[in-house]
């Protein structure tokens, strides 16, 4: 049997050779950082982590890590209702829910398994989903997962949107919830999030937000797209991760209303039957909150490394989304260019990944930047430069 179904899984990998659109992952030989090497050899520019306040390699996190696992151990070996829970555990639970303004916050494995066990436990059959035609992957399968009635609206369009709360309103449906990403990944783009929450209350549902690529950078304080919006207190439930600006290793939160997260730790499926966060990320993603909630000089530097390095590329003659964010879309359309460039800039020593089909739309290939905290002004100018010399070479 395998013969076969081994020729039908060689076709399909090799369309996606031929479509420009097979992901080859490149071995790292160093620790996260603005630069790196690769086990070829070389120092890169890193332009595509999500290590936005540079807390991956920050040795305050690392130190807090080490300590974490000589007090705590190497892992729980169980899951947090059986004897997986520390006080650790409770108090970057507190800790972050403090600095979000919620009522309480509960700990998964990734924000892929907090999304993964949010829609099925919350909502029923009599219920209806309203999400972003843009979330994020692990909020797609979540929704998959629930019975609720599910409808999409047009990303940040809160006229299609409204006609979808009014077609989940004409259903019947019993509860509503919006849901979507705080910024979206792929574009950079931030949610209207106080146009959603005037929605919500219009039509009385519920608001959900992945905030994994906001937690920590966007908002005055680090506190997200909500506070950027300024609509912190009319957010029902926030989804993130500490694998990107918080430290960048592993694990996820949902923190929300009380008795939200009382239901989450009863009957979310990825909190009941994970093993829990090992103590030594929790220890480590204590210390890099503490770093975010008071770190508005290293939010400052990221948005003046973000400025300088759009200005760079628009320079060069490149087409870049809109956005202020850092997370930088470089634009070429098709993917084969893209790939090219890709390749171009990894020989004048930078490091970027092309991303197509299906990461983003057909046709909107392109090369994400991620600008951090940590690059300094010369690596940028650096990386302006080789991109400028690549675009020229192909």
């Amino acid at each position: 049997m395998y013969g076969a179904f081994k020729q039908h899984i060689e076709r399909e990998l090799q369309a996606m050779r031929e479509a420009g659109v097979y992901k080859q992952e490149r071995v790292i030989a160093t620790p996260q950082g603005a630069e790196v090497g690769l086990a070829t050899g070389g120092s890169l520019i890193n332009l595509c982590a999500n290590n936005y306040l540079g807390l991956a390699q920050d040795p305050r996190v690392k130190a807090a890590a080490h300590e974490g696992l000589e007090r705590w151990g190497y892992g729980m070996a169980s899951v947090r209702f059986i004897c997986g829970t520390q006080s650790v555990h409770k108090e970057l639970e507190g800790q972050l829910s403090q600095w979000l303004k919620m009522d309480d916050a509960i700990l998964y494995p990734s924000c892929f398994d907090a999304n993964g066990g949010l829609f099925e436990t919350l909502l029923g059959s009599e219920d209806a989903v309203i999400s972003d035609e843009l979330n994020h992957a692990s909020i797609i399968d979540g929704v998959r997962l629930c019975k609720a009635q599910r409808y999409r609206y047009k990303n940040n369009d809160m006229a299609d949107l409204e006609t979808q709360l009014q077609a989940a309103q004409a259903a019947g449906a019993r509860f509503k919830l919006i849901s979507t990403d705080g910024v979206f990944s792929m574009d950079g783009v931030i949610a209207e999030l106080d146009k959603i929450c005037d929605l919500a209350e219009r039509y009385d549902a519920l608001v959900h937000v992945d905030d994994s690529h906001a937690t920590g950078i966007v908002g005055p304080h680090g506190r997200g797209s909500a506070e950027h919006s300024n609509c912190m207190h009319r957010i029902d439930v926030v989804t993130s991760t500490l694998g990107k600006a918080l430290g960048g290793a592993s694990g996820g939160f949902t923190a929300g209303k009380q008795a939200i997260v009382d239901l989450l730790r009863q009957r979310s499926r990825p909190y009941l039957f994970s093993n829990t966060v090992p103590p030594s990320i929790v220890a480590a993603a204590k210390k890099a909150v503490e770093i975010a909630a008071g770190g508005d000089q290293l939010r400052a530097k990221l948005a003046d490394n973000m400025r300088f390095f759009r200005a760079g590329l628009t320079g060069a003659g490149f087409d870049l989304l809109a956005g202020e964010h850092p997370i930088i879309p470089v634009m070429l359309y098709d993917a084969k260019p893209a790939v090219k460039l890709a390749e171009e800039l990894l020989a004048r020593g930078v490091y970027v990944i092309a991303l197509g089909y299906p990461v983003v739309p057909k046709g909107k290939a392109r090369i994400r930047t991620q600008i951090s905290a940590a690059h300094s002004r010369e690596e940028l100018e650096r990386g302006v430069e080789a991109f400028a010399a690549a675009k020229k070479a192909i």
